[in-house]
């Protein structure tokens, strides 16, 4: 645990993406106390969502030049453009949670190819106070989860998470309005380049897979990849690598071919203990419990 007083807040870091390695956001979940100062210029897009607090604590920032301000409930967001103004704040509560997201511009550019973006859109997202976005929403609860009990396609999934994110920005929150996507409707993913991008899958399931690769193999964006396998598959590119995972890790147990060790660190999972977790939640049993169950 990290405690920071800046200038721009005073909180304490509880869990960071950076010790998780994911390459286009940054997730840090952080309890703010009661202080009053001023806020950076912010180098990247960001999203702030309440997950706890005092529902009679306030925040109060002076955004764009105007002040806003907004009860700190659970679920409420807060937004602001990448290159925001330095920004006074008030927040008016002893204590607390907020997941603090920062997009690159980058994540909006793969963009690119699916919405007509005016130039530089992560500057063009209107300050948000108090924002009701359950989409949002989900998607940090889900992000935060995944920080917490980390799963071996953990980066694959922030990758995807950080597309929608920009995605639920250009839809919702623009200063110009919403732009919706020029692609009219959903073209399926063909079984012959589905059949290619599940070959590579199996040739790579241990090596550090990418969206991003899945979606060159397909000759997709990212963003239409994504929604493409899903409805192709039922289960979005991160779970389906997760549970192809589990699935080739069940069986190398079950034969005797490597420890549960060797098999956490084979199919990409952080620690022993992680892989212990997530494949207790796949089958109700320990790895070890498995083995003994399964073993020949």
């Amino acid at each position: 645990m990290r405690t920071k007083r800046t200038q721009a807040s005073q909180y304490v870091t509880l869990k960071s993406s950076n010790d998780l390695g994911w390459p286009t956001l940054i997730a840090e979940l952080r309890s703010y106390h009661r202080s009053e100062g001023s806020d950076p210029a912010a180098p990247m897009a960001k999203i702030a969502i309440v997950l706890g607090g005092s529902r009679k604590g306030t925040a109060t920032f002076k955004m764009g030049g105007n002040r806003r301000s907004a009860e700190l409930a659970p679920g409420s967001v807060w937004l602001k453009p990448s290159g925001g103004k330095h920004d006074e704040y008030d927040i008016a509560s002893p204590k607390v949670q907020v997941l603090d997201l920062y997009l690159p511009a980058s994540v909006f550019v793969q963009l690119s190819d699916d919405y007509s973006l005016p130039a530089k859109p992560d500057r063009s997202i209107h300050y948000g106070a108090g924002v009701q976005d359950e989409i949002i929403n989900q998607i940090g609860l889900s992000l935060l989860s995944e920080m917490t009990s980390p799963t071996s396609a953990g980066r694959m999934f922030a990758e995807t998470s950080s597309l929608l994110f920009a995605a639920r920005l250009i839809h919702e929150h623009l200063d110009a309005g919403p732009i919706r996507s020029r692609i009219r409707s959903r073209h399926p993913l063909d079984d012959r380049r589905l059949k290619r991008v599940l070959d590579y899958v199996e040739q790579h399931v241990s090596d550090d897979i990418a969206v991003a690769d899945l979606a060159n193999v397909a000759c997709l964006s990212v963003f239409h990849f994504t929604r493409a396998f899903s409805a192709a598959t039922g289960l979005p590119p991160h779970r389906y690598v997760s549970h192809r995972r589990l699935e080739l890790a069940k069986a190398m147990i079950a034969a005797g071919r490597a420890s549960i060790a060797e098999a956490a660190f084979l199919f990409r999972f952080s620690s022993q203990s992680s892989f212990t977790r997530a494949f207790r939640r796949a089958t109700g049993m320990t790895p070890a419990m498995y083995r003994r169950a399964h073993g020949s």
